[in-house]
């Protein structure tokens, strides 16, 4: 029986999810997915906002399981994040992100969030969970060499004018089909599972389950390839940008499977006397992703776009590639994952491609001192702050 203090403290750490789903909305899952195709004039950024809202919930909804519990039950060891614990860490998480969003910084929420449900869980009594900690330290440093690194080297294979663009791009096309075929969907898989495309199809041929899903895989490619190409023989410039599109769409897709789960994570433990399924959580936090996206997300669109480098189609590909890659990666190694930093990352990367006008460097810097001082700022005030709160209550 949950008594009625208990239950009112659970109340308003729901706001507190609630409010911390619109923060990442507005600020890095709502901004960072459409910021290249704003910045290569292929979207506005009101249309960007509308799109990555609706495509960041459906996200949320088929793939934010994975991280969602990551952050509610892996992040610290020995305790359970009690209904207070949850209210201060996202309190304290979301009030640093929407700082960040109103002064047109991107404050990294997987920082932030990760910080504050550390602080918040050491000064329960809990123990660090190391393993994690070094899984998640592992992705937080190679995010900004594998993403800009590939970035780079993709902006420079499509500058390179001995290889036509009719090739290059259909052939990045296929790529990113290969990797689409790949992603595990909730509504896929049996019950607490997932399952790929490729996995599905799979399964209604005649076939050995490796030999009939690298088939399908394979398919899925060059059909998405065959596509693109057809596109480029007859309008290069309308084909580009349809496939920048739907890059960001990817992009956002992805964030709103990874992002949720900031948002959502701490409140599990808190749901489950009141037998809530994660659905329905994952629904709740995936409306919340939509209204931040709707309502303060053009604001960090156009300070991404704007502010950190004037990109043009190529580049944008360039950039949204390896962050499509390395947020499906995030999502399903369940690591919360700053989208913030990979996008940034890759429009660095991409950016010097052409070398390096448009960026700019002290922006980059400030950017970076930010990820750092959020991560270090969230844990310090989480400990503090559920330290105080826990005093009076």
């Amino acid at each position: 029986m949950v008594d009625a203090a208990t239950l009112a403290t659970v109340v308003v750490a729901g706001l507190a999810s609630l409010f911390m789903a619109w923060a990442i909305g507005a600020g890095s899952s709502g901004s960072t997915p459409f910021a290249p195709a704003v910045g290569a004039n292929a979207i506005s950024v009101m249309r960007a906002g509308f799109f990555v809202g609706i495509l960041g919930f459906a996200g949320a909804v088929l793939q934010g399981a994975n991280v969602s519990e990551a952050v509610g039950r892996e992040l610290i060891g020995g305790v359970t994040l009690s209904p207070v614990a949850a209210t201060v860490g996202l309190t304290i998480a979301a009030v640093l992100v929407a700082m960040g969003v109103f002064k047109g910084y991107p404050i990294a929420t997987a920082f932030t969030v990760t910080g504050a449900v550390i602080g918040v869980g050491l000064a329960m009594g809990g123990d660090p969970a190391w393993a994690k900690y070094r899984e998640i330290a592992a992705l937080w440093t190679l995010t900004p060499f594998v993403g800009g690194g590939v970035a780079f080297a993709t902006a420079k294979l499509l500058r390179n004018e001995r290889l036509p663009e009719i090739v290059t791009i259909p052939a990045l096309a296929g790529i990113v089909g290969l990797l689409v075929a790949q992603i595990e969907f909730a509504v896929l898989g049996p019950t607490g599972e997932g399952a790929s495309i490729a996995m599905t199809a799979a399964g209604r041929l005649p076939l050995a389950p490796a030999v009939g899903q690298s088939l399908v895989t394979l398919g899925i490619a060059l059909a998405v390839a065959g596509v693109l190409a057809y596109g480029m023989r007859s309008d290069p410039e309308a084909a580009q940008r349809r496939f920048l599109l739907v890059l960001g769409g990817l992009v956002a897709f992805s964030a709103g499977g990874s992002q949720v789960g900031l948002a959502i994570g701490p409140m599990l433990p808190l749901l489950e006397p009141f037998a809530v399924p994660l659905t329905a959580a994952l629904l709740g936090g995936g409306i919340g992703l939509l209204l931040g996206s709707w309502t303060g997300a053009p604001r960090m669109i156009k300070a991404l776009s704007q502010d950190y480098s004037s990109l043009g189609p190529r580049r944008s590909i360039a950039a949204l590639i390896p962050s499509f890659a390395i947020a499906q990666a995030a999502v399903f190694f369940g690591i919360p994952v700053s989208f913030n930093e990979i996008i940034v990352s890759a429009i660095i990367g991409s950016g010097y491609a052409a070398g390096g006008s448009g960026v700019s460097g002290r922006k980059m810097l400030f950017t970076v001192l930010a990820w750092i001082a959020s991560l270090a700022t969230a844990l310090v005030v989480g400990y503090v702050g559920f330290l105080a709160v826990d005093a009076v209550v």
